[in-house]
C-alpha cells in the first residue's frame, strides 16, 4: 500500500483542497490596498498610520511562519490551518470596526498577521511536500500558488465592488465570512497514518534529528542562507506593490477602478505563472530561474515608473509582474525541500518565508513613511528595481544538491 494511499486522500483530493485554502487565505489579503484611501480618509489619518498597520502583519505573517510550521510539522496542518483562518476572520472583523490607529494596528496587523501564518500557502506547499507522490510536487507547488494568485484575480474587484455598494466595513464582513470554508478543507489535509513520506531526491534522512539540530544545519549551509536572503526581496517588492498600488494610480489622476483591477491583473498573470514555476522547477536549475524572475522584475518596475501613466500602461504592468509575482516560490520550496528532505519542510520553508515578510515589512512601511515625507513613491519604486537585480545575483551561487549527511549504518 502506498503512503498516499495509507493517508486515505488520493493526490488529486489533496492539491485541490490545498488550491482552495491558499486561493481563500490570499484574496483578502491582496484586497488590502483598497481600504487604505477610504480609511484615511475617514478618519483623517496619513498613509504611514495605514502603512505601520499592514507592516505589523507582514512581519508577524513572517515571524509566525516558522512557529506555525514547527508545529504543524510535529502535530499535523489540521489545527494550524483551522486555527490561522479564525484568527484571520477575527482579524478583518476588528478591522472594519477599528476607528483607531491601535485598533487598526490590533486587526489589519497582529490578527490578520498571525492569521496569514498559521492558514496560508506557506503551509498548503509545506502539506504537499509532506503527503503527495515525489512526481506530484513539483507541479503541485506551482498550482498551490496560482491557486493563491486566482484569489488575489478574484477578490479586488468584488472588493472594489463592495466598498462601493455596502461600504468598507461591510466589505471586510463579508471578507471575514469567505475564511470559514477553510475549516472543513484543512481536513484533507490530514496526515493519517504514521510511516513518513519519501525524502527528496538524494536527501539521506537522519533519524531522530531534533528541530534545534535542523535549524542548525540549515543556518550553516551557504546555499540555504543565499535563498532565504534573496528572498527577501519578493516581500519587500510584492508588499509594497500591494498595498500602495491602487493608491499610486489614484495620485496619477486615474479612477479608484484602474487600481482594483491593476491587483486582479496581476493575479490572473501570477497564475500562469506560478503554474509555469512549478512546471520549469523540474526541467531546469533552479537557481537561474529564480536569477531570471528577480531580473525580470526589475526591468519590468523600471520600465513601468518611466512610462506616462494611463489605464493600459497600469493594468499591463499588473500583467508583466503578474508572471513573475510568486513564481519564486515553487523553486524556492523545491530548493529547501532538495536541501533538507521534507521532515522539517513546513519550518525551514517558514524561514526563509520570515526573511520575505521583513522585506515585505520595509516595503511596505518604507512607502508610507517616504510618501508622507517626499510626497512620491519614486524612492522606493527606484529601492525595487535595485533589490530584484542584487537578488538575481545572489541566487546564482546557490548549489543544488542535499546537505551532506553521514548515511545510517545498519545495526
Amino acid at each position: 500500500m502506498s503512503a498516499t494511499a495509507k493517508r486515505g486522500y488520493a493526490p488529486e483530493i489533496i492539491v485541490a483542497a490545498g488550491c482552495l485554502i491558499a486561493l481563500i487565505s490570499f484574496g483578502p489579503r491582496a484586497s488590502a490596498g483598497l481600504f487604505q484611501i477610504p480609511m484615511t480618509s475617514e478618519f483623517g489619518w496619513g498613509r504611514d498610520t495605514f502603512s505601520l498597520a499592514l507592516a505589523i502583519q507582514n512581519l508577524l505573517w513572517g515571524l509566525g511562519a516558522p512557529f506555525a510550521g514547527a508545529i504543524a510539522d510535529r502535530f499535523g496542518m489540521v489545527r494550524v490551518l483551522c486555527v490561522g483562518a479564525l484568527l484571520y476572520a477575527a482579524g478583518l472583523v476588528t478591522m472594519s470596526y477599528a476607528s483607531t490607529p491601535l485598533q487598526l494596528h490590533l486587526g489589519a496587523g497582529v490578527l490578520i498577521g498571525f492569521g496569514l501564518s498559521a492558514c496560508s500557502f506557506n503551509l498548503v506547499l509545506a502539506a504537499f511536500g509532506k503527503l503527495l507522490p515525489e512526481q506530484w510536487r513539483p507541479l503541485a507547488f506551482g498550482a498551490g500558488t496560482a491557486a493563491g494568485s486566482f484569489g488575489q484575480f478574484l477578490f479586488p474587484p468584488i472588493g472594489s465592488i463592495l466598498i462601493e455598494t455596502l461600504g468598507w466595513q461591510q466589505a471586510l464582513i463579508v471578507f471575514a465570512f469567505t475564511l470559514l470554508p477553510v475549516l472543513p478543507l484543512s481536513v484533507m489535509l490530514a496526515m493519517r497514518g504514521t510511516k513518513q513520506p519519501a525524502a527528496a531526491p538524494g536527501a539521506v534522512a537522519v533519524p531522530g534529528q531534533s528541530i534545534a539540530q535542523a535549524l542548525a544545519e540549515a543556518f550553516k549551509h551557504r546555499s540555504y542562507v543565499l535563498l532565504v536572503l534573496g528572498f527577501f526581496t519578493c516581500g519587500f517588492q510584492l508588499a509594497f506593490i500591494t498595498v500602495h498600488m491602487p493608491a499610486y494610480l489614484k495620485d496619477t489622476g486615474l479612477p479608484a477602478w484602474v487600481g482594483g483591477w491593476t491587483l486582479a491583473a496581476i493575479g490572473l498573470a501570477n497564475a500562469v505563472g506560478s503554474l509555469g514555476s512549478g512546471w520549469l522547477t523540474s526541467r531546469m536549475p533552479k537557481r537561474h530561474l529564480l536569477a531570471w524572475i528577480y531580473l525580470g522584475r526589475a526591468v519590468a518596475i523600471a520600465i513601468f515608473i518611466l512610462l506616462p501613466p494611463s489605464p493600459m500602461t497600469a493594468i499591463a504592468f499588473g500583467i508583466v509582474i503578474g508572471v513573475f509575482w510568486l513564481s519564486t516560490v515553487p523553486p524556492t520550496s523545491a530548493l529547501v525541500m532538495l536541501m533538507f528532505g521534507t521532515k522539517y519542510m513546513a519550518m525551514l520553508y517558514g524561514f526563509a518565508f520570515f526573511s520575505h515578510q521583513v522585506g515585505g515589512f520595509l516595503g511596505v512601511l518604507l512607502g508610507g513613511i517616504l510618501y508622507e515625507q517626499f510626497g512620491s513613491y519614486n524612492i522606493v519604486w527606484w529601492l525595487s528595481v535595485a533589490l530584484g537585480v542584487a537578488s538575481a545575483l545572489i541566487n546564482l551561487p546557490i548549489v543544488e544538491k542535499p546537505v551532506a549527511r553521514a548515511v545510517p549504518q545498519p545495526a
